[in-house]
């Protein structure tokens, strides 16, 4: 049963004789606070009620094993509603005790006037306190996705926080393995449709003959095979982000297409004739020039402007060394919380190796770094720079020691896996250099099948290397 003193936008749970409550009247309506009254803590229950409430009132004959469960449920189930004891017998013993489970303060039957409003003030405050933390803490869940507190790091979160409430278009761009598809799910984090969905597309990875249908969707009959009609990855984004990855790798055919979906907020299927609306948050990323594709006529410049309307830059991790502490402690925690065991410790001479490092490869290759580290260290709880695996930085004229001679082996002999291996990664990123990071032109430069290109730059992002047969 409950009987409010007085209505006001803070409210207390009472669970104190009513005598109290009536002789410190004047105390409850100059703090303005609606005293929701129950007959005994046994009446408290852990509902919505509870849960709103300011600050709870509990009268407490002792301390016991049941006292300590009360306050422990209360802290658990209402953590920014901090409990006040109102003891029957008070004690310096007893009030230490709940001191120490967890109440915020303790008050007797002598207690003045003035204390009862001070304690009950500092517990409102504290728990108003508690609630815009907690409201933060919720809205800036996403920035735990984005590590590190380097001034790089913390410009990227900052766009971030004023485009993540808009539905304008961004474009991400920057170095292979920088985190562009970790950002672009911070975004969709931290705006009001993260509870919707996200969806990844990897343009650079689906076949140009069928990426239209992955993106939009087809009608039955659309093409041989298509025995019934199929929703396409923009509408399985709807009233949520799609997220459209190496978008410098989108078929120009289909550019013009993607541009419409973008001004109509439309989309029609593969072979349909209807018309789909959608209400889809976009963000692309690439790490491709797109300027200069613009200039080569291999990218629409009107799609360009309309992607870009907020470009966000990640920045290489070279740029950010001092995030690396912060970084391979996420990594480890990651790991090893995925294998099953304890977080390992990292030296500070491992620190030093890797802040060191140029990381070609980026955030990638730190996390890959990482793992290859957790797994030598084995047993041992410190994973030292021993354990790292870190290649020499390398030119072509080292990588290849009888490039100029091909018919000439040094008396001393060489490693040839190595040598092989450092050149294909040398021509690689000549390669994607000179096509200003456009992989179905280096692939047809490297006369490679693009698949093969793509999985061999994958493998030299992840600072992986295969083993030469």
């Amino acid at each position: 049963m409950s009987s409010p003193i007085q209505d006001s936008c803070s409210q207390i749970i009472a669970a104190v004789p009513l005598s109290f409550l009536s002789c410190h009247r004047e105390v409850f309506e100059e703090l303005q606070v609606k005293v929701s009254v129950q007959h005994n803590r046994h009446d408290v229950t852990l509902d919505a009620e509870l849960c709103q409430a300011h600050a709870a009132l509990i009268k407490f004959d002792d301390f016991d094993a049941q006292a300590a469960s009360f306050i422990n449920s209360i802290r658990t189930q209402a953590p920014a509603v901090p409990v006040i004891a109102l003891l029957g017998r008070p004690s310096f013993r007893d009030s230490a005790c709940f001191i120490d489970a967890g109440v915020f303060g303790c008050l007797g039957p002598a207690s003045s006037a003035e204390e009862i409003r001070e304690t009950l003030a500092a517990a409102i405050t504290k728990s108003a306190k508690l609630r815009q933390n907690r409201v933060k803490a919720v809205a800036e869940a996403w920035r735990s996705h984005l590590v590190g507190t380097s001034e790089a790091i913390e410009k990227v979160a900052h766009i971030m926080r004023l485009v993540a409430s808009r539905r304008s278009t961004v474009l991400i761009g920057g170095e292979t393995g920088t985190g562009k598809e970790v950002a672009a799910r911070a975004i969709h984090m931290a705006s009001d449709r993260a509870k919707r969905p996200f969806v990844a597309v990897n343009c650079g990875a689906i076949p140009e003959n069928l990426i239209e249908a992955e993106l939009f969707g087809h009608a039955k009959g659309a093409f041989t095979g298509a025995v019934g009609s199929r929703s396409g990855r923009f509408e399985q984004a709807e009233g949520g982000t799609i997220f459209l990855d190496e978008i410098g790798d989108l078929p120009f055919e289909l550019q013009a297409k993607l541009l419409r979906v973008l001004q109509e907020r439309e989309i029609h299927r593969l072979g349909g004739s209807d018309t789909v609306k959608i209400n889809v948050r976009v963000i692309a990323a690439t790490n491709a020039d797109l300027p200069a594709l613009i200039e080569q006529r291999r990218f629409r410049e009107d799609l360009y402007y309309r992607l870009n309307v907020v470009p966000v830059h990640m920045p290489p991790l070279r740029e950010r060394l001092s995030d690396i502490p912060l970084l391979v402690n996420h990594f480890i925690r990651k790991i090893c919380s995925a294998e099953g065991i304890s977080p390992k410790q990292v030296s500070p001479a491992t620190l030093d190796a890797l802040r060191a490092y140029h990381w070609p490869g980026n955030v990638r290759q730190l996390e890959n770094v990482m793992e290859h580290a957790v797994v030598m260290s084995g047993e041992e709880a410190y994973i030292s720079d021993s354990h790292l695996s870190l290649p020499k930085p390398h030119t072509l004229a080292k990588v290849m020691p009888i490039a100029a001679e091909s018919d000439h082996l040094p008396d001393e002999g060489f490693d040839f896996c190595e040598a092989l291996r450092r050149f294909e990664e040398a021509i690689i990123r000549q390669a994607m250099s000179r096509t200003q990071g456009n992989k179905t032109r280096a692939a047809d430069l490297l006369r490679l099948p693009r698949t093969t290109f793509i999985h061999k730059l994958r493998m030299l992002e992840m600072g992986l290397t295969e083993a030469v047969a």
